[in-house]
């Protein structure tokens, strides 16, 4: 009898031991399975996170989104550096290995890029600024969410504030690489002067590069030269150099101007006041929105998201101090104008051409 009672403890601590380590094996189980942080990344071009522009633009809109939601910098929220275009693909696949729940390659010069990248990881998230990612059928890639603006939009408004403030008529614009891009720019700019000056002479020169602000600078000097008292430069870092020497023209007594892009460039034409305006083109606003789409669950990959006037995604700067009241009615008038369809702004010199001959 007393070994009879001694064998149903020895089962009932078994058993007790059994149901404990269930529950042990419960709560680990839970420990184990939390979910782990949103990881969100970029890739920049070869201008450089800090090149007060685009990439830096881009930059701001991941890291305002990370303070938003707690995340940190540097390990939820990150970017990497391409110092040359043999750079992307490497980066890219980096951050697609460490799992980020979405990778954006900032730039059309990474679209072959994206592609590839998004085909070899079909489970990937990416996101591509200013190119349309497709497969070998010309459809968006379904894991690609590409971005894209209507720059020629928010160029034209910064043209309207150019061509009614030269007092040489003549001003120019200064693109980075010749590409369909930055053309969208180019003539959106020339259509805005036209309208309110069809006198005015635009000069047009690309520098070839997003990130050579000494050919920036030199391109510069030959259009002031020439007779240009105000410069758009739709450039990246090349850009910079604009400044460089319009500031250092103003210290010479010269009264020159500097259109800015894609952020509001104000202060970097400081102390030398040389800023006249921006075009603002939103990069930020539209990373951070598909960054909490993609976090709540309804990431838009193989939709082309455009952000024009009207979704408040390009625009002039908010700082006016150096715009005329004039020039802030025109731009206001023509604002309507474009968002409600009367005015379409050329994207191609074709189309500036027939847009120009409208004017005549």
């Amino acid at each position: 009898m007393f070994k009879k009672r001694i064998a149903v403890l020895v089962a009932f601590v078994v058993v007790l031991g059994s149901i404990l380590a269930g529950c042990g094996n419960s709560k680990s189980s839970g420990t184990s399975t939390k979910k782990s942080a949103f990881k969100a990344g970029m890739v920049t071009d070869t201008g450089g996170v800090d090149d007060k522009s685009f990439n830096q633009s881009a930059w701001e809109g991941l890291t305002t989104y990370a303070k938003d939601n707690d995340l940190k910098k540097g390990t939820d929220v990150k970017y990497l550096q391409s110092t040359q275009p043999s750079d992307y693909s490497p980066n890219l696949n980096t951050m697609v290995h460490q799992n980020f729940n979405i990778v954006y390659g900032i730039g059309f010069l990474m679209q072959s890029d994206i592609q590839k990248v998004a085909e070899q990881n079909p489970k990937a998230q990416l996101g591509i600024i200013d190119a349309v990612a497709v497969d070998k059928n010309n459809k968006p890639l379904k894991n690609v969410a590409s971005i894209t603006f209507k720059e020629e939009q928010g160029s034209f408004l910064v043209g309207v504030v150019a061509g009614l403030t030269t007092k040489t008529n003549k001003v120019g614009f200064i693109g980075g690489i010749n590409s369909a891009l930055i053309k969208k720019f180019e003539n959106g700019f020339k259509a805005g002067v036209k309208a309110v000056n069809p006198d005015a002479e635009v000069y047009a020169q690309y520098a070839g590069a997003f990130d050579a602000p000494d050919k920036g600078r030199a391109i510069a000097q030959t259009l002031y030269t020439k007779g240009a008292d105000i410069i758009y430069a739709s450039a990246g870092n090349t850009g910079n150099g604009v400044f460089t020497e319009a500031k250092n023209r103003a210290k010479n007594g010269k009264k020159v101007w500097v259109i800015g892009v894609d952020k509001d460039q104000h202060d970097q034409g400081m102390p030398e006041n040389v800023t006249l305006t921006s075009m603002v083109k939103r990069v930020d606003k539209a990373i951070y929105d598909v960054t909490k789409q993609t976090k709540a669950g309804d990431f838009p990959g193989g939709q082309v998201l455009s952000f024009g006037l009207k979704e408040n995604g390009v625009g002039i700067a908010p700082t006016t101090e150096n715009v005329s009241k004039k020039a802030l009615d025109e731009v206001n008038q023509y604002k309507s104008k474009i968002i409600d369809g009367s005015i379409k702004v050329p994207t191609t010199d074709k189309e500036f051409k027939e847009y120009a001959a409208t004017l005549k």
